[in-house]
């Protein structure tokens, strides 16, 4: 039957509401856990692959006390940034594409920042902004490699630097609440992520605050936001009646052995102009750390969906797994690991339950080098060598073969295109990828990144796409001036 209530957004706050009491309870009860601190930081940062969460300010930022010149080295208020990648890409027979090809784009993005903090304390303010193009494409451009002169951050900011006290290791708690325009990643980067390997950024517009800092042992993040739709040549604008609502906790007591992070998302598009209502609800809990000094980590979350989808109820759920061993005593320090990733189909379009995993706004490059999948309709091992055969220069090798948890669900081609075989007669084994990439610090701000990725097509892939295979090779400049 079909909803009757006129204002589906509000069904968001009583299970919002609930989630972040107990949050709050946990985190509350996390200052008196066992503590075994090494250093002045509770934060354990993941050793699983692509999960490491962009930094804020963003990671090109530099202190303008810390730029070498003379007459800002007491304007420590000042937080500046620029940056430049430019990235050749070789495709043949991309999928993402309606027809067998080769192609070869030249990608260009120039970033741009400005934060201020402490002079005007609580006060602070960001600003962000972002061009990117491309050119020598037979394609028809489009928002996910142009979005020309775009302001991917820009907000107002009320930061109370100890107004929750300090952690046991003397950490100041603070309170942040911000308002505008923002690009964050989240917990494992798979369900909200500003998307740094594509051309052009996933961006926010509304509230973010967060209850502590990376630092201490519990923290909380809350966000009402509305995703905004990238215009190519116009600034961008928030997708109409759409909200995405989150309250994402961090117990970080135990050090490296385990961080816990509990969460819950939710997405509401409000029916609009034809546009079906669709509410999804999406407690999960994420866990990951290093055990000691075995040479193990590990990194696990599961997520379950339920909510509505015009008159079907959503009942969807996903998972990742991820166990590393680094040989910490090799000259190369590999680490070796093995990942699985599960996020349900649609079992039957016809019934009224709607099993397709919601994937929210997460990257995809993490799922394939090639950019073919995404964290929906999807089952995937993966095994992986990391090495570091040089201070500067860091290898890694990936194998992964993928399914479709349904045979008969849509097939989203890297989000770009959607495939579907309703009687299920293809099959649903996608194919292999083999895929290697070399990363070279060539100085302090200068980055380069050489890769390549063979995409072997499995029986869906041929029979719906009609392609055997693909390769992917690219080049990719990065270069800091600050």
């Amino acid at each position: 039957m079909k909803t009757t209530d006129k204002h589906p957004r509000n069904r968001t706050a009583p299970l919002l509401s609930t989630v972040l009491l107990l949050a709050v309870s946990a985190a509350a009860g996390a200052d008196n856990a066992a503590t075994k601190i090494v250093r002045g930081t509770y934060y354990q940062n993941p050793l699983s692959f692509g999960t490491t969460r962009d930094p804020d300010p963003p990671k090109y930022a530099r202190n303008a006390s810390e730029l070498g010149i003379d007459s800002l080295l007491n304007v420590k208020w000042l937080d500046v940034g620029l940056d430049s990648r430019f990235r050749y890409e070789y495709r043949e027979g991309d999928l993402r594409r309606p027809m067998d090809s080769l192609d070869q784009p030249l990608l260009h993005r120039t970033r741009a920042y400005i934060g201020i903090k402490d002079v005007l304390d609580p006060f602070r303010f960001a600003f962000e902004m972002q061009d990117s193009r491309r050119e020598n494409s037979q394609f028809v451009r489009d928002n996910r490699d142009v979005n020309q002169f775009a302001i991917i951050r820009l907000y107002g900011e009320l930061y109370f630097k100890s107004l929750l006290g300090h952690d046991p290791i003397g950490n100041s708690r603070p309170l942040s609440v911000r308002f505008g325009i923002h690009n964050f990643d989240f917990l494992d980067r798979r369900l909200l992520a500003n998307n740094q390997w594509r051309n052009t950024a996933n961006t926010f517009k509304g509230f973010y605050a967060s209850l502590g800092q990376e630092s201490n042992n519990w923290q909380l993040d809350l966000l009402a936001v509305q995703p905004l739709t990238r215009q190519k040549y116009d600034w961008d604008t928030p997708v109409a009646q759409q909200w995405v609502y989150g309250a994402i906790g961090h117990l970080r007591s135990w050090s490296e052995v385990i961080t816990l992070e509990p969460f819950y998302l939710a997405l509401n598009q409000s029916a609009y102009a034809g546009v079906t209502d669709y509410t999804v609800h999406s407690p999960g809990l994420r866990v990951y750390g290093v055990v000691g000094s075995t040479g193990l980590d590990y990194d696990f979350s599961f997520i379950y969906q339920t909510g509505t989808n015009g008159t079907r109820k959503v009942d969807a759920y996903a998972g990742t797994f991820e166990v590393g061993y680094t040989l910490a005593s090799q000259p190369w320090k590999p680490r070796l690991s093995l990942f699985y990733g599960y996020a349900s189909g649609d079992h039957n379009p016809n019934d009224n339950k709607d099993n397709r995993f919601q994937r929210f706004f997460g990257f995809g490059r993490a799922w394939s080098a090639n950019d073919y999948i995404t964290f929906q309709n999807v089952s995937t091992p993966t095994a992986r060598i990391e090495l570091k055969p040089h201070q500067k220069l860091r290898l890694d090798l990936n194998y992964s073969a993928y399914w479709l948890a349904s045979a008969t669900d849509v097939f989203s081609v890297g989000n770009v295109i959607q495939v579907q075989d309703k009687t299920g007669a293809s099959g649903n084994f996608l194919g292999n990828e083999y895929d290697i990439r070399a990363r070279y610090t060539w100085d302090a701000k200068t980055d380069i990144t050489i890769g390549y990725a063979y995409f072997q097509s499995g029986g869906y892939v041929q029979k719906q796409l009609h392609r055997d295979h693909t390769n992917f090779a690219y080049f990719e400049l990065s270069r800091r001036f600050f």
